[in-house]
């Protein structure tokens, strides 16, 4: 059983009725998993800084070995940046057991959307070991095919250049309600593997 789970999530998420992460809640808790899922501040104009500040306030009191991190899209990136200014502050112990990572939008997507073109990441080696540093199990990121937010795709976009385990999600798309996730054992299964 999975002890504690955090569970961030995305650009414009209000955190609906219906949404696979709300879903993914219930299954969690109905095991008796300790599940945090924070609204972030301001979703429709996120600022980085503030979600970094959420973050940093829902990881206090956690334990890395209990807990699993599960991001969806513009939550990818928050993990990605937390990593890298832990990195450049010397911090390299993990943060979590298991981190998942679902649809993260592509840097040139992201850097041509002004609302959240500060989240834009860098990938490169430091990225990639900055965010391996973060948890114990090796990363994973779990994509759907057709993602209007990640075009190049997921794989060779984050998987391959972070060295992170990849899960494809054939038809997927940005993997949101509106793609027909509500429900997602898939996911769940590899929360709870």
């Amino acid at each position: 059983m999975v002890a504690e789970v955090l569970i961030l999530h995305g650009w414009q998420n209000r955190r609906p009725d219906g949404h696979w992460q709300r879903w993914l809640a219930g299954e969690l808790e109905a095991t008796g998993a300790i599940v945090r899922y924070p609204q972030l501040p301001e979703p429709d104009e996120p600022v980085l800084d503030d979600w970094l500040r959420a973050l940093d306030a829902e990881l206090d009191g956690t334990d890395p070995d209990d807990l699993t991190v599960v991001a969806h899209s513009l939550g990818c990136l928050l993990w990605l940046a937390h990593a890298a200014r832990r990195a450049e502050r010397g911090e390299g112990a993990p943060l979590a057991r298991r981190v998942v990572l679902v649809a993260p939008p592509a840097p040139d997507v992201v850097r041509g959307i002004p609302e959240i073109a500060a989240f834009e990441p860098t990938l490169d080696g430091a990225t990639r070991d900055a965010l391996t540093a973060t948890a114990w199990e090796r990363v994973t990121i779990v994509a759907g095919t057709e993602d209007p937010f990640c075009p190049e795709g997921a794989e060779r976009t984050y998987a391959i250049p972070l060295d992170a385990e990849y899960v494809e999600v054939v038809d997927g798309g940005h993997l949101t309600i509106d793609d027909g996730y509500g429900p997602f054992p898939r996911v769940r299964d590899l929360v709870t593997r």
